[in-house]
């Protein structure tokens, strides 16, 4: 089974194909479904196509029934990283992300972490009453209390003592009894000093933020926005190693499977419609293609 599915793109209704994946065999799940009411990926040629259901209750039950079918196909300490776009309708809000996170919580997912991926070249908008959207949410789930994260793989730059930092007189705050900390709104606290200053200032940089600020991500053969590559790389390398398998349910364009590929992890996407299932086997066949030349070439 591995040899047949390994960093390919399997065309079909993630409710029926995911049933033939084997059990316990994915660290990561990292996908992004179409957005609820937003696009016509299959120009009106499928009916069964999620995000074009009649109601937001449909697309929240679809989506539940999807993730209790993958829930099986996770590894017990594996994690699912959910991104998902909000939509308007009758100009009402409707809170899809926090609408399908709830529901995933209560089908038994455990909601570890609700990330905004701010986008600093979102869309324009002609929009005149109310703030133009420039975020989007990646939930990440687990299956159980104990699961596989790398916090070093992802962390980012340190802000204190840099030139960004908000702190007025910095290091010497640090250290000194009665510093002001002491004397502003955090008076009283002992732990501020007795701190272990060498795990909050860790080498690597410090754990990473609730906030991602990426670009969308382009690609010329898709006619619509693809998640970028960095924020693939965030969520992979925060949860898998190397040679792990790693599953989208969505493949559409393919830039999850590409960034696994490249990145020494073996992938399997599904998806529904054949137009970009091809070309998202094709991107993954051109990376494991130059990956396996690259190999040859450094092992000479």
């Amino acid at each position: 089974m591995n040899d047949l599915i390994t960093n390919k793109v399997l065309l079909g209704d993630v409710r029926e194909v995911a049933k033939l994946l084997p059990d316990n065999h994915f660290q990561a799940i990292i996908t992004s479904p179409p957005y609820y009411n937003l696009r016509d990926y299959s120009e009106g040629k499928l009916e069964n196509e999620i995000g074009k259901e009649l109601s937001h209750v449909e697309y929240v039950s679809n989506l539940v029934e999807v993730f209790t079918i993958l829930k099986s196909k996770l590894k017990n300490d594996g994690l699912l990283w959910l991104n998902l776009g909000d939509t308007y309708k009758n100009k009402m809000l409707l809170g899809m992300p926090w609408r399908v996170a709830l529901a995933l919580q209560d089908s038994g997912w455990i909601l570890r972490s609700d990330i905004i991926w701010h986008k600093p070249n979102a869309m324009p908008s002609s929009i005149k009453d109310r703030p133009t959207t420039d975020h989007e949410y990646i939930f990440m789930f687990s299956k159980n209390n104990e699961y596989f994260y790398d916090s070093d793989a992802i962390r980012e730059p340190h802000k204190t003592f840099s030139e960004d930092s908000k702190m007025k007189g910095g290091r010497n705050h640090f250290g000194k009894v009665n510093g002001t900390p002491e004397k502003g709104k955090n008076g009283g606290n002992s732990n501020l000093h007795d701190g272990r200053w060498n795990q909050a200032f860790h080498p690597k940089g410090r754990n990473k933020r609730t906030v991602w600020e990426i670009p969308l991500g382009k690609f010329k053969d898709a006619h619509f926005a693809v998640y970028p590559e960095k924020l693939v790389e965030i969520c992979l390398f925060a949860s898998t190693k190397e040679n792990d398998f790693v599953l989208d349910p969505f493949t559409g364009a393919g830039t999850t499977g590409v960034v696994a590929c490249r990145n020494s992890r073996k992938f399997v996407g599904i998806e529904l419609v054949d137009k970009y299932q091809g070309m998202s086997q094709k991107r993954i066949d051109e990376v494991t293609v130059q990956s396996s030349i690259f190999d040859m070439i450094h092992t000479k």
